[in-house]
């Protein structure tokens, strides 16, 4: 069942709100987006939604089946926003390594919905051209379908998953306070209890950097060993 619920009466779309605007779905997406960003927007309710819209709660339902519909549809508007800055490169790889980074960077401008973008299918119509693209990305390597459908699923999933720690939302303390565990506590570990770790103690620090970069280089390194398009001909 899709995301988003529109509902059938034209009527129901035209009405109006208390100050005379005429209330749509893209609005609500508008707004409870904007409120989502906003300081205390992971408190989202269809009551302080209504109240920003100048419109009775229940409204929304007109739209949207409920809440989670309507998150969903959030979530398909920053996948489309995403997409639109991505622009197919020559190289396969270079294609895949562009989409990763375009949908780590909305991620990161996004947090709040970060985790949900994470671990939901939205089955919207961005996120289906997506998945369009990511598989033809695949097709284009030379994998042969059920592999194209495969490696596309460990690639995106990785994409969200590491994109998805990297937006987590951390107070200036909790990010001082994991700093120090790494470029402090873990480098002073004894070696008789930690032999291992105090051997590389002069490159803990390194552990607080995103692990994206190299996750993703690696993935794709490994995509292009196993390409039949890379592999030169008998």
């Amino acid at each position: 069942m899709p995301a988003v619920e529109r509902v059938r009466s034209v009527g129901a779309r035209r009405r109006k709100t208390r100050t005379g605007v005429v209330l749509t779905a893209d609005m609500i997406v508008d707004t409870a987006l904007r409120l989502i960003d906003a300081p205390g927007g992971d408190r989202l309710s269809v009551r302080r939604l209504g109240a920003e819209l100048g419109a009775d709660p229940t409204a929304v339902y007109r739209y949207f089946r409920d809440m989670d519909a309507l998150l969903l549809a959030l979530a398909d508007r920053l996948i489309g926003d995403a997409f639109a800055e991505f622009v197919p490169r020559e190289h396969w790889a270079d294609s895949l390594r562009d989409l990763a980074a375009s949908l780590r960077r909305s991620m990161r401008l996004h947090p709040r919905l970060a985790h949900l973008r994470a671990i939901r299918v939205t089955a919207g119509p961005h996120e289906m051209r997506v998945v369009d693209t990511g598989i033809g990305i695949m097709l284009s390597a030379g994998f042969a379908p059920a592999d194209a459908v495969r490696h596309y699923r460990d690639f995106v999933d990785t994409v969200l998953a590491v994109a998805a720690v990297d937006a987590a939302e951390l107070t200036p303390e909790q990010e001082a306070a994991e700093q120090e565990a790494w470029s402090q506590v873990y480098t002073s570990l004894p070696a008789d209890g930690y032999p291992n770790v105090h051997l590389v103690r002069e490159h803990l620090p390194s552990m607080y950097n995103s692990a994206f970069p190299g996750t993703i280089d690696k993935l794709i390194d490994a995509l292009v060993q196993a390409a039949p398009a890379e592999r030169p001909a008998p």
